[in-house]
């Protein structure tokens, strides 16, 4: 009889961790008792709902086994039940506990009151380490920076080698041929824009009669466009 009972153990020991792994569903008989301590302990209504996600990870209690649960406690009257339109609530006979005098009452609203004060400074204070937290995460850190910097001397010295080579060239321009080459770019730039107003109100004139679309027609003559080339036209100054 020991040796069998030992072969099961030892069989039971090795099954164990796959068991473990299995989802579990307690009957309605226990649901009903993890129900009623946890209404108890917690002193507050819940919905069927409400009582099914907070116990489901711990207990592995299904849906409808809480359902049925809550409904058996209520039509005990090991707990009380109240329906709002389709929902139903569930919260424990007040009855069972003792009395609470005024000035008990009264020093719960203060412990909450105070409870809640620090909730709110608290949640503030995460927000605000949240957010410093944010900006260090998009910050450069000091390798990174320290190569950048490297980096950005290096880009200074070639930029200044460049000026020196600038400065130091005989083939400068005058102020004179400057201003002569803007003037001349005035004037193209001043013609460009007159000579395309023109041929816009032209083809404009032509395409009222045509009975095709301006692409089409723009294909069959073999026009070709500004935009086509993807030039801009440089604003007037």
């Amino acid at each position: 009889m020991d040796s069998y009972c030992a072969k099961l153990h030892s069989y039971y020991m090795t099954l164990a961790p796959a068991l473990s792994l299995l989802p579990c569903s307690l009957p309605v008989g226990g649901a009903t008792a993890i129900l009623l301590r946890y209404l108890r302990d917690q002193n507050r209504p819940h919905s069927a709902q409400d009582a099914f996600g907070n116990l489901q990870r711990e207990h592995g209690l299904g849906k409808t086994a809480v359902v049925k649960a809550l409904e058996q406690l209520a039509q005990q009257g090991k707990i009380r039940e109240k329906a709002y339109g389709k929902q139903k609530i569930y919260f424990p006979d007040q009855d069972q506990f003792p009395a609470v005098s005024d000035s008990e009452l009264k020093a719960l609203d203060n412990e909450i009151s105070e409870l809640s004060s620090k909730v709110q400074t608290l949640q503030q204070n995460c927000r605000h380490m949240e957010s410093e937290l944010k900006d260090l995460n998009g910050s450069m850190t000091t390798p990174e920076m320290i190569k950048e910097i490297e980096e950005l001397k290096k880009d200074c010295a070639s930029y200044t080698e460049k000026l020196e080579r600038i400065k130091s060239a005989a083939n400068h321009v005058t102020p004179e041929e400057k201003e002569k080459v803007y003037n001349e770019k005035k004037l193209y730039c001043k013609e460009w824009r007159r000579r395309k107003r023109m041929a816009t109100e032209l083809l404009d004139a032509i395409l009222e009669g045509y009975p095709k679309s301006k692409k089409q027609f723009f294909e069959e003559v073999g026009i070709e466009t500004d935009e086509d080339y993807n030039v801009t036209l440089p604003v007037a100054v």
